[in-house]
Formats: structure tokens, C-alpha cells, sequence
């Protein structure tokens, strides 16, 4: 083998998996066919979970230094934000970013942890066998990764299906400068405050558009959808694009693996492209990472696909939701989910809907706590008579167990195991954190969940402790 994985595709996705395999000490190559950044700029919003993720592997501050916070979310254009600053939530609030700059962190610390990546180098053809991967003819590795967008090329070499519903409609979009004050105008004009010019987005009344977009055409559009001329001047980017929503059949073909864009494509409601390749990328990260070291079970990888295309084709569901919403004829509609908005508790659950905050993964039949399946809550704690937390004890990327009690613990190869006195009121007596956070087992007066520990042991991390 040349490399352990080949990635392909230097976005979000593609360099957060970098990141988790060279943490774990997985040799990665990662192919990007463009040779620089382009100079515009897709998205400007990491939400909570994506913070949260960062902060368990100690780089959640390199965003926040430079982004700038908002303690509310939306939900389909509903005229009254959902509040999430005071939901108790470790990052009670939306980060203001660049996509840009986003993946210009992610780059940097992927080659301080020794990521070889090339730029310029693009995925043309590859073939698997029982044993590996080999890549443009020329570079063997155990597994590949596509992270190569919604034209994967990795995608469609590997034969995988992208089933879906087809684009019934057109939104343009234009970073331009304007005399457009920020908000929402008349004709459905969205108007969105960036430094030095405005996103300027209005739906395009033309389905097969021959010709390609110019400021003279998004200027037509805006005159006609706000009653007047608008004045628009110095276009930085161009672009329409559809509401098609498809979702890749398979996460994993054999030895082919996608994440990103390359499993799924959804309306661009609530933002949601960059966090949802950061979530996928910090599942499969650790279970890649299990199987290249040759310590997963069979079927840890596969969960991959199971827990990640259930939370993608929920993002499928709310976002095309969250579209119809802003459609036309959907004023009664759009009306009565204000309302239902403002009732206690509806406002939370499309706020952890929308964030990615709600997502659990089935950890066995036999589970009621709350915690099971869900990120664990970034408890603070003391080990060995210093205080910490559980995001800072997740740094390394290995398996937790976590143990506030006074039972006797075996060193366990691949996991970190910790007897703390918890500084905030916890409800278990002890628990096993999965490399990406999730809680995966828990005891609590006297009863283990899902089932004795050293079945959660087994299943995750290939452990059966004597």
C-alpha cells in the first residue's frame, strides 16, 4: 500500500476525515482538483453541533476568534428567529464564518497533523478488489473516500445510485453591491449584509435557462420582484442553483466510502451543507480509522451508513420543508407555523432539528436514558484531583469510559478510562463515549444500558475485557 485512505475532494467533509484519520495515526492521502480556494464563498454559518465537534478535538477556538456569534437560528423564513441562547447548550448560538475560511482552518491543521495533500490532483479512475483501492492507476490504498461534491465522480465510478426528487425550481444568488437595505423585500428578495457588499436572493421565474447569469439579469429579476429599479454594481459571484433533494443509496460500496455532497444534495434552507459534511466526517472518521488499524468488527464500518443516512434523509425532510415554507401560496401555512413556533417547546425542537443537536444514533433496543445515542453533554469533571471536561478528556479521538464511581477498571487498549468526580450534577454512574462523542453505554443505579459493558465494548471497539 502507498497510503492507508485516499480521500478526494479538499472541502469540509473531505478534510474533517483527514483531520479524525490523522489523529488516530491512519496515513491519508487527499486529492483536491482544484489548485487554490475559490474566491467566492458558498456559506457563512457553523452551527452549534459543528462547534461542538470541534471543541472535541481542541480547535473550536480557532473558529470562534474569528467568527462572529448569533444566539438565534430560523426555520423555513419564519419572521420570528428561534432563540437558542438560552438553551443551556455548550455553544448556545450560530457562528458567523466563511465556508473559506472554514476549510482554510480545517487544510491548516489537517497538514499539522501530516495530511499529504495535493492540490491539483484530481480523482479521474480508480478499481477495488478484495484487498484495497487503486487510484489513477497509480496510487494503492486500503479504502477511498468521496468527498468530491454532488457530481462525485467517486460516486458514479462506483456505481452507487442517487435517487431523489428532480429541481422544480430556481433561486439566484448574486454577492454584488446594492442599494438594498438588509431584510426581506417585497417579491420574496432576500437581502443578506456582508463585508463590503450584500447576497442578494430571489427566486428565478425561469425554469430552462439558456443563457448564463449576469448582473443585467439578476438586475431585471430584483427590479421586478421590488416594484423599482434597484441599483446593483460590482458582482463578486454569479450563481442560481435548484431545490433537488437526492440522497446516495449506500454510504459504502466495499471499499469506497462517501460523505458531503457525494451522499447527498438537499435545498440550501438553514444552511446546512457544511454542517452536515462535518457530522458525517466525524462518524466515519474513527470507524475508517478502526478499520485501516484492523481492530473493527465487521460491521463497525457499515454503521456508518446506517446512522448517517438516517440523519441525512432527515436534513432532506426539514429542508425541503423548510422550502415549501417559503414558497408561494403557503401564506396560511407559513402563518400557522409561526404560531406554532411560539408554543413551549416547539421553538427547541426545530431549533435541534435544524442544528443537528437532536441527531442520535440506536445503540440497542434495551436504551431509555436520554443520553444514549446523543453527544455527551460537556460535562465538567475532576481526574485525579484536576478539573477538566469531557470535550478536553475527547481530544485524542479515542473511546472514553468515564466512571463517577468506585468500580475497579482494567487498562482497555483504544480507550481511555477515567475515575472523576463529577463538578456538575450528572444522573449516570458511569459511561463509554464513542470517538465522536456519542454516548454509547451508561450504568445508573445499579442498571446498564444498553446491556452489560462488555457487549458495548465488543460491538465498538473489538474489546472483551477478561
Amino acid at each position: 500500500m502507498d497510503t492507508d485512505v485516499v480521500i478526494a475532494g479538499a472541502g469540509p467533509a473531505g478534510l474533517m476525515i483527514a483531520c479524525e484519520l490523522a489523529t488516530a495515526g491512519v496515513a491519508t492521502v487527499l486529492l483536491e482538483r482544484e489548485e487554490r480556494r475559490p474566491e467566492f464563498c458558498r456559506g457563512f454559518n457553523l452551527n452549534a453541533r459543528s462547534l461542538d465537534v470541534f471543541a472535541r478535538r481542541g480547535i473550536a477556538d480557532r473558529f470562534l476568534a474569528e467568527g462572529h456569534k448569533v444566539p438565534v437560528t430560523g426555520f423555513g423564513g419564519l419572521p420570528t428567529p428561534l432563540d437558542i441562547g438560552s438553551l443551556g447548550w455548550d455553544h448556545p448560538f450560530t457562528l458567523g464564518i466563511p465556508q473559506t475560511r472554514v476549510e482554510e482552518i480545517l487544510e491548516e491543521r489537517a497538514i499539522e497533523l501530516g495530511v499529504d495533500v495535493r492540490r491539483g490532483d484530481e480523482l479521474v479512475t480508480f478499481g477495488q478488489d478484495e484487498d484495497g483501492v487503486t487510484v489513477n492507476g497509480s496510487i494503492r490504498a486500503e479504502y477511498l473516500v468521496g468527498c468530491d461534491g454532488s457530481r462525485s465522480a467517486v460516486r458514479r465510478l462506483a456505481g452507487i445510485a442517487f435517487p431523489g426528487t428532480e429541481t422544480t425550481k430556481y433561486t439566484l444568488l448574486g454577492d454584488v453591491e446594492a442599494d438594498l437595505a438588509y431584510g426581506v423585500h417585497e417579491g420574496g428578495v432576500f437581502v443578506i449584509p456582508r463585508p463590503g457588499y450584500v447576497r442578494i436572493v430571489v427566486a428565478d421565474p425561469v425554469l430552462d435557462r439558456p443563457e448564463p447569469i449576469t448582473l443585467d439579469v439578476l438586475g431585471s429579476i430584483v427590479d421586478d420582484a421590488v416594484g423599482r429599479p434597484v441599483e446593483l454594481a460590482n458582482p463578486r459571484w454569479l450563481t442560481r442553483f435548484g431545490n433537488a433533494a437526492r440522497q446516495a443509496e449506500t454510504y459504502r460500496r466495499g471499499r469506497v466510502l462517501l460523505a458531503g455532497d457525494a451522499a447527498h444534495i438537499h435545498p440550501p434552507a438553514g444552511a446546512q451543507g457544511v454542517n452536515l459534511a462535518i457530522a458525517d466526517a466525524m462518524n466515519l472518521g474513527w470507524k475508517l480509522a478502526a478499520a485501516a488499524q484492523g481492530w473493527a468488527s465487521p460491521e463497525l464500518l457499515d454503521t456508518y451508513h446506517s446512522e448517517r443516512h438516517a440523519a441525512g434523509a432527515r436534513v432532506l425532510l426539514h429542508t425541503q420543508a423548510q422550502a415549501l415554507l417559503g414558497g408561494d401560496r403557503v401564506g396560511p401555512l407559513r402563518e400557522l407555523f409561526a404560531e406554532l413556533s411560539e408554543l413551549d417547546g416547539v421553538g427547541k425542537y426545530l431549533a435541534e432539528l435544524v442544528t443537528g443537536v437532536e441527531t442520535c444514533y440506536d445503540m440497542g433496543e434495551l436504551t431509555s436514558h436520554p443520553w444514549l445515542g446523543r453527544m455527551a453533554p460537556d460535562l465538567a469533571v475532576s481526574v485525579d484531583g484536576r478539573p477538566t471536561s469531557i470535550a478536553r478528556l475527547l481530544r485524542e479521538g479515542r473511546g472514553v469510559l468515564l466512571d463517577f464511581g468506585n468500580r475497579d477498571h482494567i487498562a482497555l487498549e483504544r480507550i481511555d478510562v477515567f475515575r472523576a468526580e463529577p463538578l456538575d450534577e450528572t444522573p449516570v454512574d458511569a459511561m463509554l463515549i464513542r470517538p465522536d462523542g456519542h454516548v454509547a453505554w451508561l450504568a445508573r443505579d445499579g442498571r446498564e444500558e444498553p446491556g452489560p459493558l462488555p457487549e458495548a465494548l465488543a460491538r465498538w471497539f473489538g474489546l472483551v475485557p477478561a
